[in-house]
Formats: C-alpha cells, structure tokens, sequence
C-alpha cells in the first residue's frame, strides 16, 4: 500500500536452509560493529492464486458509503474543547513554585533522526528565508497549498488540488499540533506541495546562499533534492482506504505481533501492493513463486475495487504480520507503507531506497533492515539471499526485526511526531526574514470548519486523533544539536559499508 498517485498506489512448505559458512564467522563480528557504530554515531498470505491489479477507484464517497452504518455520526468533543486560541498569544503562564517545578518530568533527548531538521532547513541557514523565496515555491514547482499560522491560528490558501485527503489530513495534523502546544508555536508562513516525489532539484546549490531555492515541504525527500520532508497525511488516518490513524493501527500492530511469534510465522518474503507504479515492482512480480523457482517471496496485487466493495476485509494492516520477512519498495516514489512493514516485527528488506521521509534517515542497515542492493533481475536473487540467510540465523534475524520494531513503537509515537513538527517549524520560522500575515486568498481552519458537513470514516479519523486544547503542557523532548560534516561523512559511510557487505556475501 503506497502513496497514489492518479490510481491509488498503495497500491508453508519447509525451507532448506542455505548454509553460509563464509558469512557466520564474519557476521557476529560485523553486527557487533554496526551495533557498535550506530551507538557512536547516534541511528505482506499463504501461496494462492494471485488477484489481477484494478485501478483504484476508491474515491473520497466511496470510502464514506463503504464505512456507512445505522449507527450515528461519531460526536466531537465538548464544543467548550474545539474553541481556537486567542487571536492574541495568551500571556506567558507564572513560573511553577520550586516544588512543582522538581515534580515535573524533564523533557527527553529527542531521537536521533531529528538531527536531520538541520541539515533539511541548512540550504536557508545564512541568508534566511524571504516573502518572495516563498512566493516562488508556488510558481516554480507548483505548490498546491499555502499554511499560514498568525497568533496561533492557522490560515490556508489553496492552488491546486491534492489527491483524496491528503491536503486535509495534513492540514488537521498541523491545527492539532496548534492546539498540542498552544501558543507556542511561531508565526510562520510555508508552501505544501502533497505529491510522492520531490521537485526542488539542488543542482549545485545545496549549502550556498547566493542562489537559495523556494523552500518547499512534502512528505519526503531524496539526496538530489532540497523539499523538506513533513509528516504525511496519513498519521491521522487514510479514510478513502480504511487505513486508521498511526497511533490506533500502531497499538494493533503490536498485538498481532504478540500473537505470532517470529519462529512461528512463515518463512518467507511477503509484499502485496500494486505493481504498475514502478519498473522495480513490476520486476519484483518476478520473484514470486514458480513452477520453475521459489525465490522465497509470496508477492501479490492488490485489488482496491473489491476490497471496497467486500469492506476491507483483505487490507488490514494489523493482520498481514504473518511472515518473517516484509518487503518495502518504492513505486514511483516514496511509500506511507515503510512504518507499516517496520512496525511488523518481522526483518523488513528494503530495496534500494532513492527517497526517504521525515524519520527513515534513522534507520541503519543490518541494525534495522535487510537492505536489497539493487532492482532488475537481480532483486530476486537478493530476495532469495536474505530469506535463506535469516533462516540459517534466526537469532540474527530476529535482532534485526525487534530493533526495527523497537524504533517504531519507541521513537515514531505520535509524541514524537508532534514533537517533529514543532522542531521543524520552529527551526524554519527561526529563518523568515518578514512578519507573516494573512495572505489574501487564504481562510481560517479550525476544527469547526474542517469537521463541519463531514460524514463516515472522515469525521470518525478527526473525532480520533482529536487533541485537547493545551493538552502540551510538558515540554517537546529537547532537540538534539546538528551533525557535523565528520558525522554525516561516517554515518553515511557506515551505511554504504553495510550495503557492500551484503553485495560480497551474496557473491560467495
């Protein structure tokens, strides 16, 4: 299941074990240097017949006739909870007495990942950020909304349209993280494009000031590219595909974990998502299960028609956890589906990732994923590899998919989220070289607005992931400073080793 585009992409026999005498001896000693480095530097059932892919046509009413019951329209909270904050910044609150002061909790390091909102706001650092820097993210690359937020209030101005709700489950994400941390988020004034792939190239650019690009935000973000990558829309829930908000889908995730062990889960590589989205996942089609091979992979299409029409019973996400092994692969651009598949408890191999969102630069290879070099014909034999591999080293293997679970289930809480959110725009509001108002096309967004006229899974995802007014009252976990050009060269370094070790061992 991965992010659409104009068809909505998300689109037990026993196993010989290979043994891999080569790589035991080395692979204790390897681990322990990965493990060893990630601390100094900080970091989809059984075989069946195959369903034919269909273009998506889960359209916005769709989704809400599909979640239609005789049941009344969930209620939103008390109307005294949904007021927007003063269209002044309340006046700062007195300081607690010394006790209570010694009582509260100290706010956390954040995880290592954040370190990236440096290196993704450094392009503006120096010369900062103007009115006409942001102008020009609209008319160059096409932005389709503008986020404006004055005195704590939030103001929207649309240019073009987004793909089912994107648009509007981002934008409730930033009114609920306004009503988290209320009062204390900067005025800022931003440009959202809410399309898979990034589009402001860096050229040469990348660290000048003379020649600084629009800034522009998105859901993820590539080397060659500068678009700051913001949580996607779908942590506050996907309606038109039934998928649920990240911290309710989170917690089911770990019960279906709990119920099947890693032992007990069937051996072999499992994705299912559609295939036409991409030269690599129409390759990956290849590596299912023959009557002339078995690479160890059980790939199937997915047909979004009928699990409209049957009610989803085929796409729940908590429920596809029942292999040791999950692949991630890009389609035409970056996927919402990685913290699905890390969060399975099962060893996630992730082919050759060219783009990556807002938390995936926390994640290290061998530590946290089986990476899979390469695409073409190629991948298969990967694919083949690394399940033989884990097989053979099952305790290996389950390291690998607990660390990935413990990253997800620890550091990408909804917390944690928030806690990005604010960081970032905080950091990029730090850059503006002009007060922000209210642009003229735009509107104000609150919780009335956006909840006003909604019906089915839409209004049921806001009334979830709804935040009490001020609920923020701790302090964000405490950003965590930049990284050094010596620490990105190892980090990056030690990542492309960990590539290269696996490449030698398949060649044995």
């Amino acid at each position: 299941m991965e992010a659409a585009a104009k068809v909505g992409r998300l689109t037990r026999s026993s196993l010989q074990a290979a043994s891999c005498p080569a790589v035991n001896g080395g692979v204790v000693v390897f681990f322990a240097a990965v493990v060893a480095g990630a601390l100094v530097s900080a970091s989809w059932m059984s075989t069946g017949a195959r369903v034919t892919s269909i273009p998506m046509i889960a359209t916005r009413n769709m989704a809400q006739h599909a979640a239609a019951s005789p049941e009344p329209e969930p209620t939103l909270p008390r109307l005294g909870n949904l007021a927007p904050p003063p269209r002044q910044p309340p006046p700062p609150a007195p300081a607690p007495a010394p006790d209570a002061a010694a009582a509260a909790s100290p706010s956390s390091s954040c995880p290592a990942y954040f370190r990236w909102i440096h290196e993704d706001l450094r392009p503006w650092r120096d010369a900062g950020i103007t009115r006409e820097a942001v102008d020009g993210a609209a008319r160059r690359y096409g932005a389709k909304f503008r986020v404006t937020v004055v005195a704590g209030r939030l103001h929207v101005a649309r240019y073009g349209r987004c793909f089912q709700t994107r648009d509007v489950f981002t934008q409730w994400g930033v009114l609920q993280l306004l009503r988290r941390y209320q009062g204390r988020v900067p005025d800022l004034d931003l440009m959202f494009d809410c399309q898979d792939l990034p589009v402001v190239n860096a050229g040469n650019r990348r660290g000048r000031t003379s020649s600084s690009p629009p800034p522009l935000f998105g859901y993820c973000g590539s080397e060659p590219t500068l678009d700051i990558a913001f949580p996607d829309w779908s942590f506050w829930g996907w309606p038109e595909l039934n998928i649920k908000p990240w911290e309710t889908l989170r917690g089911e995730i770990a019960d279906g974990n709990a119920a099947v062990n890693w032992t007990g889960r069937a051996p072999y590589a499992y994705w299912k998502g559609n295939p036409t989205v991409g030269a690599d996942r129409r390759n990956l089609l290849r590596c299912n299960a023959s009557g002339k091979r078995d690479w160890n992979a059980r790939i199937y299409e997915q047909d979004w028609r009928k699990e409209v029409r049957d009610g989803f019973r085929e796409s729940d996400l908590a429920k596809q956890c029942t292999h040791r092994y999950k692949i991630y692969i890009e389609g035409r651009g970056w996927s919402v589906s990685e913290k699905y598949i890390l969060a399975c408890d099962s060893v996630a191999l992730i082919v050759r990732p060219r783009y990556h969102d807002f938390f995936s630069r926390g994640l290290m290879p061998l530590q946290h994923y089986w990476p899979i070099p390469g695409g073409g014909r190629g991948m298969c034999r990967s694919i083949k590899f690394a399940v033989d591999w884990g097989n053979a080293h099952a305790d290996k293997a389950q390291e690998i998919a607990g660390n990935a679970t413990r990253f997800i289930q620890e550091d990408l809480t909804m917390d944690r989220v928030y806690d990005y959110m604010f960081h970032l725009l905080t950091e990029y509001a730090k850059l503006l070289k002009y007060k922000p108002t209210v642009p003229d096309r735009a509107v104000e967004v609150t919780v009335e607005s956006m909840t006003r006229g909604r019906r089915g899974l839409e209004r049921q995802f806001m009334v979830d992931t709804m935040v009490e007014a001020g609920s923020g009252t701790g302090e964000p976990c405490e950003l965590p400073p930049p990284f050094s050009s010596e620490e990105l060269e190892t980090l990056r370094r030690r990542q492309a080793d960990a590539v290269r070790q696996v490449e030698t061992w398949e060649k044995r």
